[in-house]
C-alpha cells in the first residue's frame, strides 16, 4: 500500500513540476505582447488569451501535490489542537471529504470534456484557438486529487501511532 501511495505522490510531484515549468511560458508571452503593443504599436490577438489558458492547467495540475505538501488553505480550528488518535481521525476525515469532492468534480467534468472534443470547441475569440483539449485537464486533475486524497488518508492510517503529522 505504501508503494502505491508513493507512486501516486510521485506522479503528482511530476505534474507539480510540470505546472511550475508551464508558468515560465507566460512571462515571454506577456513580454512579447508589451513590447509589440507599446514599442511597435502592434498588439497581438493571442498573447493575453494564451497566458490565461496557461494559468488554468497551472493551478489544476499543481493542486494534488499541494495537498500532500499541505499547501492548501485549511480551516484547522479544531484539528490544529487535536493530537493522537483524534488528530489522525480528523486528518483521515478531511482527506475523505476531499476525495468525495474531487470524485464528484471528476465525474461531472468528464462529459463536458468529451462534449467539447466532439464539438471541436474553440475560444470564440479573435485568435480562436482550440480549447477542447484543455477541458480534459479538469477531470484528470480532479482524478489525481482524488487519488492523492486517498493516498494521504492511507498514509495517515498506516503511519506509526506515535508519529504526528504523517503527511509530510
Amino acid at each position: 500500500m505504501q508503494a502505491v501511495c508513493a507512486t501516486i505522490t510521485g506522479i503528482n510531484r511530476l505534474l507539480f513540476i510540470l505546472a511550475a515549468a508551464i508558468i515560465f511560458a507566460v512571462v515571454p508571452m506577456l513580454l512579447y505582447e508589451v513590447v509589440a503593443r507599446y514599442a511597435f504599436d502592434a498588439p497581438t490577438v493571442w498573447a493575453m488569451e494564451a497566458s490565461t489558458l496557461v494559468f488554468g492547467p497551472h493551478f489544476l495540475l499543481a493542486g494534488p501535490y499541494l495537498l500532500h505538501l499541505r499547501g492548501h488553505v485549511a480551516v484547522d480550528i479544531f484539528s490544529e489542537k487535536a493530537q493522537g488518535p483524534t488528530g489522525r481521525a480528523l486528518d483521515v476525515f478531511a482527506c475523505l471529504v476531499i476525495a468525495v469532492f474531487a470524485s464528484v468534480f471528476a465525474v461531472v467534468s468528464w462529459p463536458l470534456a468529451v462534449n467539447a472534443y466532439a464539438l471541436g470547441e474553440t475560444s470564440f475569440s479573435a485568435w480562436n484557438p482550440p480549447i477542447w483539449w484543455l477541458k480534459f485537464i479538469v477531470p484528470f486533475s480532479f482524478a489525481m486529487l482524488f487519488l492523492q486524497a486517498l493516498a494521504e488518508a492511507a498514509m495517515t492510517i498506516l503511519a506509526p501511532s506515535g508519529e504526528e503529522g504523517a503527511r509530510s
